[in-house]
């Protein structure tokens, strides 16, 4: 009985909550015999001495919750495991899995004589990769802080790398480039303990200089049609990262380096790659070789170019000038064999980042060393319009070869005074005379005609000179060409609030008013009177060279128009500036092996400065095969400045052609 009444004290009728909702309630009772002793009767078989009960709305219950949590647990496995299946074993391939871009060698730049103006050289660079570096704050930071101490960089540029570059976190970053052997190896050995950190080699672009035989860091006009590759910029990458591209990537910004981007590039490999939780390569799984960039050869002659930077720079000297340019142009193709711009810059420069403060320094160079004047400065012609508006004026019947002008100093209209530049005039003047001596005169009446003879006018001039080439960009395979400009009344009368007036016409008869050109235009407008009216597209690049397999592609010469002019027209033309040479403006080019046939020009474009000195030229005059145009900025009267360049070149090119 007391171990009945201790057990009755330990239950009592308490009642405890097992999993929140089951209720478990104690029985008791008495032991008792299988016979009757005294008061005590034996219970049923089916009697327990201790037991419990779990009533039907409570097992209900239970079910329910069951269903709920099977529901649940089996609706996140079909989550996981089917709608968000192919995400997650992508992102596990990607931790475990990586297919890295393997950069092709860039193809080369070669002159018409496959002398290299660009060569390809071994180099280092720092990379990092977001993902696999550490994702505790300290860790990382110590690592950031560890490779800015050894490469001798901000940490504060590092961090903006990173910042600006953290949609890219599965691709290689770089931090700096051009490093050399003995830090590379020195941060490749540190890269051990840094997880995400990369030291790979790679291959850099170095730029030629005309004027050493190994490359120097020297300005040269070559830089302005090779230009230069750099990294790209975050703009660059948008556009471009669907096409292969990565944050560690360079492209061509200018020149050829630009517009052949597609040739010079190759086709980049893949390698892919297994690696452990610090993201370092364990095996090679896979790889495609890379296919390197195709060669480019340009029509540019090493030679001519140097020749004729070098007269520039001596007329520059001598003129106390300091801004040139000059093209010389294959007037049977439109390959383009010379193309100088003064003063020029280093392109070597820009291939692993210009400093801010060198980059500044040449912006705000008054000279604008960056500025490629050959093709994009625009200038008013001066005389060297001449040829094309007598021209026009033979096709339209306004004059013949034997047609005679007396000039007597110039035309007085009004109140105005058109003057010659001789005083007193040329006296009796035809088309040959005077394009040998540029008398004024004579175009003013072609062009805009006197009292009761009729002149082309405004809108005939301008429909010539747009058929020689002028007022539109030609399409030269190199970015940044002008189109330069011809002026019209419907565009003074709009931008200048004044009619056009006769002096206006007269203007633009000999070159001067707001009639612009670049410098590739006139040597364009020469080449079509030299050939006999056709107009070829002009251009830099030849052929196109694969490296692998030797196949060559050449650029077919592009015929864009023919000038509506008969050839017998042009013939007199041409008569008209080999008279320039033998007896005009042009004499001191008269003594030269090969005969020249040119057209001199003093453009006007400020009343306190100096003129602008033109000369623009074909050779030989029986067979023309070159066109020459040079311009030096300020350089006063073009057969002072501008004609001893072109003799000097001439006779450079007479002995080597």
């Amino acid at each position: 009985m007391a171990f009945i009444s201790s057990m009755r004290a330990w239950f009592g009728h308490r009642r405890r909550i097992v999993g929140g909702f089951i209720r478990y309630k104690w029985l008791e009772e008495s032991f008792t015999v299988a016979t009757s002793q005294g008061n005590q009767r034996p219970l049923p078989a089916s009697d327990q001495f201790v037991g419990y009960t779990l009533d039907a709305k409570h097992v209900a219950w239970l079910r329910v919750c069951l269903l709920i949590v099977m529901a649940v647990l089996t609706g996140r496995i079909v989550y996981l495991q089917g709608i968000r299946g192919t995400h997650f074993l992508t992102a596990a391939e990607e931790n475990r899995i990586r297919i890295h871009a393997i950069p092709a060698k860039r193809g080369l730049i070669y002159d018409r004589s496959m002398r290299p103006l660009v060569t390809n050289a071994t180099s280092f660079a720092l990379n990092l990769l977001p993902n696999d570096l550490s994702r505790q704050p300290e860790e990382r930071d110590r690592i950031i802080q560890s490779i800015a101490t050894l490469a001798e960089l901000p940490v504060a540029d590092i961090y903006a790398t990173l910042d600006e570059y953290k949609k890219y976190s599965f691709e290689a970053l770089t931090i700096q480039e051009g490093i050399p052997l003995e830090t590379a190896l020195r941060l490749q050995i540190a890269s051990a303990d840094m997880p995400g950190v990369r030291i790979e080699a790679s291959t850099e672009r170095s730029y030629v200089n005309l004027f050493a035989p190994v490359t120097t860091s020297t300005p040269n006009s070559l830089a302005h049609l090779i230009g230069y590759v750099g990294k790209l910029t975050k703009n660059e990458l948008e556009e471009k990262y669907d096409l292969g591209y990565s944050p560690s990537d360079r492209i061509g910004k200018t020149g050829i380096e630009s517009s052949y981007e597609d040739f010079l590039r190759g086709t980049y490999g893949r390698r892919k790659t297994e690696v452990d939780v610090t993201g370092r390569e364990r095996l090679v799984l896979a790889e495609d070789t890379p296919l390197p960039g195709r060669h480019v050869v340009l029509g540019i002659d090493m030679e001519w170019q140097r020749v004729l930077e070098q007269a520039l720079a001596r007329a520059l000297r001598v003129s106390g000038a300091s801004r040139a340019a000059a093209v010389v142009l294959d007037a049977r193709t439109g390959v383009i064999r010379a193309l100088v711009s003064l003063p020029a810059y280093d392109n070597n420069e820009f291939i692993h980042g210009i400093p801010r403060d060198s980059y500044a320094a040449l912006v705000n160079n008054p000279d604008q060393p960056l500025f490629p004047r050959a093709i994009s400065g625009t200038y008013p012609s001066g005389s060297t319009i001449k040829p094309l508006i007598a021209a026009a004026a033979l096709q339209e019947g306004r004059i013949t070869p034997q047609t005679t002008v007396l000039s007597t100093g110039g035309l007085e209209v009004g109140q105005w005074f058109f003057p010659d530049w001789k005083p007193g005039g040329h006296g009796a003047t035809n088309v040959i005379k005077a394009l040998a001596e540029s008398v004024n005169t004579f175009f003013y009446l072609i062009g805009g005609g006197y009292k009761n003879q009729e002149g082309l006018g405004v809108e005939t001039i301008t429909k010539y000179l747009r058929a020689f080439g002028l007022a539109d960009a030609l399409g030269v395979d190199i970015p940044g060409e002008a189109a330069g400009f011809l002026p019209s009344p419907s565009w003074k009368e709009s931008t200048k609030k004044e009619r056009w007036y006769i002096g206006d016409t007269y203007n633009l008869s000999i070159g001067q008013g707001d009639v612009l050109v670049t410098p590739l235009q006139l040597a364009h407008a020469t080449a079509i009177i030299a050939n006999g009216g056709t107009a070829y597209r002009p251009h830099l690049v030849e052929r196109v060279i694969d490296p692998i397999t030797g196949e060559v592609q050449p650029i077919e010469p592009q015929i864009i128009g023919e000038a509506p002019v008969a050839p017998a027209h042009l013939a007199t033309v041409r008569r008209g500036m080999r008279a320039c040479v033998e007896s005009g403006s042009c004499r001191a080019l008269a003594d030269l092996s090969v005969p020249v046939a040119g057209k001199t020009g003093t453009a006007q474009w400020s009343a306190d400065k100096k003129t602008h000195a033109w000369f623009t030229a074909f050779a030989p005059v029986g067979q023309p095969e070159i066109a020459v145009s040079i311009i030096i900025e300020e350089g006063g009267e073009g057969s002072k400045t501008a004609v001893p360049v072109a003799r000097e070149f001439f006779q450079y090119w007479s002995r080597a052609r």
